[in-house]
């Protein structure tokens, strides 16, 4: 046992895990005392596998739900920009004030929900969300309605912005908590297993709830109905959602399921109370610390990573119909349409990228790096053939570029979160999840903000190749940040049996 790769002792350390609870049920003879949580019972495990799987499709579904709402009202302001700066009198600056504001709110929201995630009920958090967001388009229906604009430009102007800070913090709750609640729950072997398939499934939630916002607008507008129905109908959905929400059960444990997480602590509390003598109790795991949760092995890396890669799908997102305007001539319809295969490219990657990482046994960073090389060459291509790029050409690249861009970040913003969560560091507390996915996004979101202010004085100044090679300095380096982890995992560092048995004491 001296020399054994990672994910070799990984399997050993559930065995030996195994081999204490055993261990630990014959103790009773000697005069121990005994917890028949801990005891190998086959019949009871059977029951708690027969618990879990049958909630968690039900937790898949509200979760999934809940992150759509959000995307489907966070979504549904753009679609009526037109009418909203025609009809309502708002001016291009308050429009672009409403998406800084709401951007700056909710990156420092994600980091924010994410720790309240992991310290209160994980549901009430996401229920508030859920409410607070169907208030605030509410409000600006109201504002609507009643023309604030018109009894004072100022202090309409503020009212909106007001809403929409608050409308940020909001909306940052679905990624960390939701994520948080389907770790918790997706926690068996099979699903450990299959955690990029599941994730990446479970990501599809926001293309859904982007899909689903232009159809209402286009539904309402086509009906003839005033354009604010298409602000008020996701507000009462989200409303809804928050009620069905509160009855969302967010950890097994509440419902007296033992999973491999609720054994896990219950042999550090044994061994705690056998080196103290102590009786003490289990009060539930608790929640992990931004400092502690930065410590946990590639945790600042993925942060880091994940914003260059956000960064990039932020340029092509949001550039994409300019440069193809600029410079293949197309009009703005046809620009629209061509670019939006790049948002089609999307929705699979995450499946993609998460059912390949299961393939090759969990080792996701190799292939977000693998995914990210090929994206380099497109940009590559880019930089250098861009004039030369007919349609046909755009329409094969741009959906591939969608998967190679997006798929890597869903992945790392669920999968690679719950990997992290998971680390023998913080084994046997399922209250990380939030505060690491919020970490990550909240560092994602701020990364790609900062970036995004470098675009139009480049493209400006010196061209569409020096955002092409921008771009692919922005992939590289995000990719580099991953290299330790990719390194580790294409030639696993040998581990000693003695650091096995400190995975069970951390």
């Amino acid at each position: 046992l001296h020399f054994y790769p990672a994910f070799v002792l990984r399997d050993i350390d559930l065995l030996i895990v195994s081999f204490l609870q055993i261990k630990t049920a014959t103790m009773g003879a000697n005069g121990h005392s005994e917890s028949t949580s801990l005891v190998h019972n086959s019949k009871a495990d059977e029951e708690n596998m027969r618990k879990l799987k049958a909630y968690q499709p039900w937790a898949f579904f509200v979760t999934f739900g809940g992150y759509f709402m959000a995307h489907f009202s966070r979504k549904c302001y753009s679609t009526v920009k037109q009418q909203l700066q025609e009809k309502a009198g708002y001016s291009p600056l308050i429009l672009s004030e409403m998406d800084t504001v709401f951007m700056g709110t909710y990156a420092a929201g994600n980091i924010i929900s994410g720790k309240l995630g992991d310290t209160f009920n994980p549901t009430t958090v996401l229920a508030i969300g859920l409410f607070g967001s169907g208030t605030c388009l509410f409000l600006i229906n109201i504002s609507l309605w009643f023309d604030f604009l018109s009894f004072s430009l100022a202090l309409g102007n503020f009212f909106i912005i007001a809403v929409y800070f608050l409308f940020g913090f909001f909306q940052s709750t679905g990624g960390p908590v939701g994520t948080a609640v389907m770790g918790n729950w997706f926690c068996d072997k099979k699903s450990i297993e299959n955690r990029g398939l599941i994730f990446g499934l479970w990501t599809c939630h926001q293309y859904c709830g982007d899909v689903t916002a232009a159809l209402c607008t286009a539904l309402v507008l086509g009906a003839g109905f005033n354009y604010t129905w298409a602000l008020f109908i996701p507000a009462l959905t989200n409303i809804g959602w928050g009620i069905l929400t509160l009855k969302l059960v967010a950890d097994p444990a509440d419902v007296g399921i033992i999973t491999p997480e609720v054994k896990i602590r219950m042999e550090k509390l044994k061994a705690k109370q056998a080196e103290t003598g102590s009786s003490a109790v289990d009060e539930g795991p608790a929640p992990i610390s931004y400092k502690a949760a930065l410590q946990i092995p590639m945790m600042a890396q993925y942060a880091f990573a994940f914003g260059f890669f956000k960064l990039t799908n932020y340029v092509l997102f949001f550039w994409l119909p300019y440069f193809l305007g600029k410079h293949f001539d197309f009009d703005p319809v046809t620009a629209n349409l061509i670019a939006s295969l790049y948002s089609v490219g999307m929705m699979p990657g995450g499946i993609i990228v998460g059912y390949v990482s299961d393939v090759f046994g969990g080792r996701r960073a190799s292939v977000i790096g693998v995914f990210m090389s090929i994206l380099f060459v497109f940009l590559f291509v880019f930089l250098k053939k861009s004039e030369e790029l007919n349609a046909s050409a755009l329409l094969v690249m741009l959906p591939i570029m969608g998967i190679l861009v997006e798929g890597p970040n869903n992945i790392i913003t669920s999968a690679v979160a719950a990997d992290l969560a998971s680390h023998p560091s913080v084994r046997g507390n399922n209250k990380s999840l939030g505060t690491v996915t919020g970490l990550i996004n909240g560092c994602g979101a701020i990364t790609a903000s900062i970036g995004l202010l470098a675009v139009g004085p480049l493209q400006a100044t010196y061209g569409w190749s020096s955002v092409w090679l921008f771009l692919m300095g922005c992939t590289f380096t995000g990719t580099a940040l991953m290299g330790t982890k990719i390194k580790d995992e294409l030639i696993p560092t040998p581990q000693r049996y003695s650091e096995v048995e400190a995975n069970l004491t951390v």
